[in-house]
C-alpha cells in the first residue's frame, strides 16, 4: 500500500478533491428543509415520521463515526470513501422515485451511511496526509468555513429548486452531485493509510470514565443540539404559521446561519482571553438567553421573525463560542487515542442531538418555538451543572 507521501497534490488540488465530499453530508440535511412541511401530505404519513427522516439521518451520521473509522483503518480510505459515495448517490437517487413513506425512511438512512462513510475517510485522509505539515490546520479551517456557508445557502438553493422543478429534483441534485464527485476523485484519490505498524485495539473506557470528556461533550451536545432542534421546527413555525414562503424561509433561516459565520470570525479573539470552562459557561448563558427570549416571545397569537429567528441569533453565538473550544476540553488527555476519543466525541453528539432533540420536537408542539425553549433550557442547565462539578474537582474541593 503506498505511503501517505504519495499524495502529492497542490493545496488548492487537494481541496477541490476533498471539500465537495465534505459539504454533501451537511448539504443532504439542510437543501431538503424548506419542502419538510409539504412532504407528510406527499407521502400521506405524519409530521412525526417526517420528523423521522431528519432524526435518524443525524443519529446514523454519529454512529457511523465508530463503524467507519475502525474499517477505514483496515480497508483503507479509498474503498470506505468510494463505497459511501456511490450508496448516497444510489439512495439519493431512489429517493426521487418513492412515495411511500416507510420506504423514504429507510432511504434516508442509507444516505445517512453513505455520508458518514465519506466523511470518516476524508477526515482520515487529511490526518494521514497533514498531520505533521502546517496545511492541515488550513484544510480543517476551510473545512469549517465551508460547512457554515451549507446551512445559510443550502435551504435557499432547496428552496429555489422545488420552486422549479418539484421536491424531487432536489434529490437528483444530490445525487448527481455525489456522482461528480465520485467521478473526480475515482482516477485521483490514492490510498493514504499508513502501510506499516499494527492497528492498536484502543479500549474506550479511560475515555468514557473521563469527567472532562462528559462535561465538555454534553456542552456541545447542547449547543448542536439547539441548532438541530430549531432547523426541525423553523419550516413548521414560518411557513406553516408564520405565512413565510419557502424562498422567505430560506433567506430568514440563512440569517441565523450567518450570524454564526461572524462569530466565528471573531470567537477565536475572545477564547484567547478566557479559559475552555469560561467560554462554555458563556455559550451555555447564551443558549439559556436565547430560550428565554424565545419564551417571552409566545406572547403574540402567532410566531414572527422577530420572536423566532431574532432569539435564535443571541442562541446561534453561544453555538460558536461553545463549539470553538468543546473538541480541545473534552480530547485534551487522550492524544494517544485522539481517533478514538473524537469518534466518541462526535458519535455521543449525534445521538444526544438526534434521540433526545427528537423527543423535544414530539412531545411539545413541533410547529412552535417550544420544543427550542425546553432543549436551550434543558441541555444548557445539566452541561453547566456538570462545568460546575468539573471546576470544584480540579479546584481539589471534591
Amino acid at each position: 500500500m503506498p505511503s501517505p507521501k504519495s499524495w502529492t497534490y497542490s493545496l488548492p488540488s487537494a481541496l477541490l478533491l476533498m471539500a465537495p465530499f465534505d459539504i454533501l453530508a451537511s448539504l443532504a440535511m439542510d437543501i431538503y428543509l424548506p419542502v419538510v412541511p409539504k412532504m407528510p401530505a406527499v407521502l400521506q404519513t405524519s409530521p412525526a415520521v417526517i420528523q423521522l427522516t431528519l432524526s435518524l439521518y443525524m443519529i446514523v451520521l454519529g454512529l457511523g463515526q465508530i463503524i467507519f473509522g475502525p474499517i477505514s483503518d483496515r480497508m483503507g480510505r479509498r474503498p470506505v470513501l468510494i463505497g459511501g459515495a456511490l450508496l448516497f448517490a444510489a439512495a439519493s437517487f431512489l429517493l426521487v422515485g418513492t412515495s411511500v413513506a416507510s420506504a423514504f425512511v429507510v432511504l434516508r438512512v442509507l444516505q445517512a451511511i453513505g455520508a458518514s462513510a465519506i466523511l470518516v475517510a476524508t477526515f482520515a485522509t487529511v490526518r494521514d496526509v497533514y498531520a505533521q505539515r502546517p496545511e492541515g490546520a488550513v484544510i480543517y479551517g476551510l473545512f469549517s468555513s465551508m460547512l457554515a456557508f451549507v446551512p445559510a445557502l443550502g435551504p435557499i438553493a432547496g428552496a429555489l429548486i422545488a420552486d422549479s422543478l418539484g421536491w424531487r429534483a432536489i434529490f437528483i441534485t444530490l445525487g448527481m452531485l455525489a456522482v461528480a464527485a465520485t467521478l473526480n476523485a475515482w482516477p485521483r484519490w490514492h490510498e493514504t493509510r499508513p502501510s506499516t505498524g499494527c492497528i492498536p485495539r484502543v479500549a474506550f473506557r479511560p475515555i468514557l470514565s473521563s469527567l472532562p470528556f462528559w462535561t465538555y461533550t454534553l456542552a456541545f451536545s447542547a449547543a448542536m443540539g439547539a441548532f438541530f432542534v430549531f432547523f426541525s421546527t423553523a419550516p413548521r413555525v414560518l411557513i406553516d404559521r408564520a405565512g413565510f414562503s419557502q424562498v422567505g424561509f430560506s433567506v430568514a433561516f440563512a440569517t441565523a446561519a450567518l450570524v454564526m459565520m461572524v462569530t466565528a470570525r471573531f470567537v477565536k479573539a475572545f477564547a484567547a482571553q478566557w479559559s475552555i470552562a469560561d467560554s462554555v459557561a458563556r455559550g451555555m448563558a447564551m443558549l439559556l438567553l436565547g430560550a428565554a427570549l424565545l419564551a417571552v416571545g409566545q406572547m403574540p397569537e402567532s410566531p414572527s421573525f422577530v420572536t423566532f429567528v431574532l432569539p435564535m441569533w443571541i442562541v446561534a453565538m453561544g453555538i460558536v463560542l461553545t463549539v470553538s473550544v468543546t473538541a480541545n476540553g473534552a480530547l485534551q488527555e487522550f492524544g494517544d487515542v485522539a481517533g478514538t476519543a473524537v469518534a466518541l466525541y462526535f458519535c455521543i453528539q449525534s445521538l444526544v442531538v438526534g434521540i433526545v432533540g427528537t423527543l423535544f420536537v414530539i412531545l411539545f408542539d413541533g410547529d412552535t418555538p417550544w420544543p427550542l425553549v425546553a432543549y436551550c433550557t434543558a441541555l444548557p442547565t445539566v452541561a453547566s451543572g456538570a462545568l460546575w462539578i468539573l471546576r470544584r474537582q480540579l479546584a481539589g474541593k471534591i
